[in-house]
């Protein structure tokens, strides 16, 4: 009957019942997708009427009652797009509507297969029909590698199924069986020309206040972070076990690199994109993100998933159902208690681990650029510095040569802002490597200072162990300075070191607001004079570099004059010292014996009030990720048509289904 179709003939002319027909037999996608394939653009507009007629039909069959043809009917609209696509790659958007639909037809066509899709996902049908629906809707978005350029897709945003999308979230039975895909197309859809037009995807998402449609949203992007979380944590175990953890206490640690490797789990990118989203676009989704609730209830209507093949990389298929049944969930100890954000600090803390290869690297910068909207967020300021809200929360560390493995349970409870400090101060103090991530560096520290503006603003005094960030942050400073030609030769270090100096800037001038006792504003002068010689060596580098013509003069001048603080304490404090220990004929002062010169000498102490430390720049997508997100939304679509392949579709076990009932 293909043949038929590829024939130049109408197919009814022998046949009247030629479609009726056709849908009743089973679709054979591969000969379909294969003949499709085989034929040059000449020969396709031959036949175009055929394949006119036949995209009609599959879009009329979408109305039949007979379950079987609707099935068949969605298959071959799948094998349609995918064909023609795979073999017009140079093709305009136009031509291919023109071979797909007719250019005169084509906006009825897609009205009223828009509207059929609309009916089958917001009726009470079958949900493998449904589930097939949203697999049609992901293989149409991503037929082409830029989304942008997929000019089927205007039509798309013209007949709107945002309401259907909203609909499968807010429901908790289909949102545990379609929760993932429906979240996955709302994230690309709302990449489709985001810059170039008003997308009303866009437009929707932004405006979203029901509250059970945000917490299905939440609660389905929490799921897939908390089974990648899962799936690592296995990964690790099964690694720490056996053989090979004997062997690596014998032999030292020179293979922590290789057991690394092996616990490479494949990041998903398309759920972070609709993370990223929500949060970007909705301010209400903020509070989504605090709702604490425990780990077990997407899923309080059983479904059966469709069983995940072996082959499947790790964190690309959707949350399987088996976590909500699993008997050992709740020896968790964040069980009780957890919400979208700690799962998501995990997450962040896994992926940023290691950067090297380039899907984990653009995962980190997601992640990041993530917490800078979060951090941004008056809102989201709130939650994270209550101090009625207290979690326990085990972030993954690297393994690292000169530091134990932290035990998980001598983590104590505290407000949320102390978990992303943790999660910036680790990445501080892991990524100092020749391959230097100064993008993610750069937006680590500027986190970090936004929520310390947020604290100053407020006078929040957080009880955090504000010595692991400085000592992580000159230890960041003296890096540069070693690897300065190296680094120079790729990067302005000097944005970087200015950020990081201006950090201190805000701890000398404001700390007094917002540290939490007298001590610790001493303890903070006790970490700059005793790393003295760090900052002194910056500052000589800095001045050679900006009183050399270069392009490094002004940038590097900024630094100079950032340092004036910095250096007024040391050369305050350090003669004093020196006399004191003099006077005292000791050789070595202990540390209470410094920081009591240092209390005894604030008063004579001056220094200069600096102005702008407490602002910062807002974040914003156009025009400076624009470019990011365009190769992030490539590759999500690359990896989601690889994983639409039809055959998870399992054909038998639709057919099966479905004649049964008929």
């Amino acid at each position: 009957m293909y043949d038929e179709i590829f024939a130049k003939e109408d197919p009814t002319k022998n046949n009247p019942r030629f479609w009726d027909e056709l849908f009743l037999m089973k679709v054979n996608l591969e000969y379909l997708e294969g003949k499709l394939e085989a034929l040059d653009g000449d020969e396709v507009m031959k036949i175009k009427d055929n394949i006119n007629s036949l995209f009609h039909h599959c879009v009329q069959a979408l109305g039949e009652e007979h379950q079987i043809k609707v099935v068949n009917a969605l298959q071959t609209l799948c094998a349609l797009f995918r064909g023609v696509h795979q073999k017009n790659k140079s093709a305009t958007g136009f031509d291919i509507i023109n071979m797909l639909m007719g250019f005169d037809k084509a906006e009825l066509r897609m009205k009223e297969l828009m509207e059929s899709l609309d009916s089958l996902l917001c009726g009470d049908g079958s949900e493998s029909l449904k589930s097939l629906c949203l697999k049609l809707l992901l293989c149409l978005v991503t037929v082409t590698d830029n989304i942008s350029q997929n000019t089927i897709l205007e039509y798309v945003m013209i007949n709107s199924i945002f309401e259907a999308i909203l609909q499968i979230l807010s429901d908790v039975s289909s949102r545990a069986q379609h929760g993932y895909d429906a979240v996955v197309l709302l994230a690309l859809l709302v990449n489709y020309r985001k810059y170039e037009s008003v997308n009303p995807y866009i437009v929707k998402l932004s405006i979203v206040d029901d509250e059970p449609t945000l917490d299905g949203l939440g609660m389905v992007i929490h799921h897939a972070l908390t089974e990648y979380n899962r799936q690592y944590k296995d990964k690790e175990e099964e690694n720490q076990g056996g053989f090979f953890s004997t062997l690596t206490s014998m032999v030292g640690s020179m293979f922590i690199a290789d057991a690394d490797e092996k616990l490479s789990v494949q990041t998903n990118e398309a759920i972070l994109l609709a993370l990223y989203e929500a949060v970007h676009l909705n301010r209400n989704f903020i509070t989504v993100l605090a709702q604490s609730h425990p780990e077990i209830d997407i899923a309080t209507t059983p479904a059966t998933p469709v069983p995940a093949s072996p082959t499947t990389p790790l964190g690309t298929t959707p949350p399987s159902l088996d976590m909500m049944n699993n008997p050992e969930l709740p020896l968790d100890p964040n069980l009780q208690t957890s919400n979208l954000l700690i799962t998501f600090l995990k997450y962040s803390s896994i992926i940023m681990q290691d950067t090297k290869d380039e899907h984990r690297l653009n995962s980190a910068r997601l992640c990041l650029i993530i917490l800078t909207c979060i951090a941004e967020d008056q809102y989201a300021d709130a939650f994270l510095h209550d101090d009625n809200m207290n979690f326990r929360v085990n972030l993954h560390r690297m393994p690292m040569r000169h530091r134990k493995k932290a035990a998980d349970k001598n983590i104590p409870s505290r407000p949320l802002v102390c978990a992303v400090l943790d999660l910036m101060v680790e990445f501080v103090v892991t990524h100092m490597m020749k391959e230097f991530p100064m993008d993610l560096y750069v937006r680590c520290v500027q986190i970090i200072h936004k929520l310390i503006c947020y604290q100053k603003k407020c006078r929040i005094r957080m009880h955090y162990t504000w010595r692991d960030l400085w000592s992580a942050l000159i230890n960041l400073l003296k890096f540069l300075l070693s690897n300065e030609t190296s680094l120079l030769s790729k990067h302005n270090i000097f944005q970087l070191a200015l950020q990081v100096v201006n950090l201190f800037n805000m701890f000398i001038t404001y700390g007094d607001t917002f540290l939490p006792t007298p001590s610790s504003y001493d303890e903070l002068y006790y970490e700059i004079i005793r790393m003295h010689q760090v900052f002194d060596n910056l500052y000589c580098m800095v001045l050679r570099v900006s009183t050399n013509a270069g392009q490094w003069k002004e940038p590097a001048s900024k630094v100079t004059h950032a340092l004036v603080n910095v250096r007024a304490i040391i050369n305050h404090f350090n003669p004093k010292i020196e006399s004191y220990a003099a006077v005292n004929h000791i050789s070595q002062l202990s540390e209470d014996q410094v920081l009591e010169v240092v209390r005894s000498n604030y008063d004579t102490l001056t220094l200069k009030l600096q102005d702008g430390l407490d602002q910062f720049e807002r974040y914003s997508e156009q025009p400076r990720e624009a470019g990011f997100f365009k190769e992030l939304v490539r590759s999500i679509s690359l990896n989601v048509r690889k994983n639409v392949s039809l055959s998870t579709m399992s054909q038998d076990v639709l057919l099966k289904e479905f004649s049964s009932i008929s």
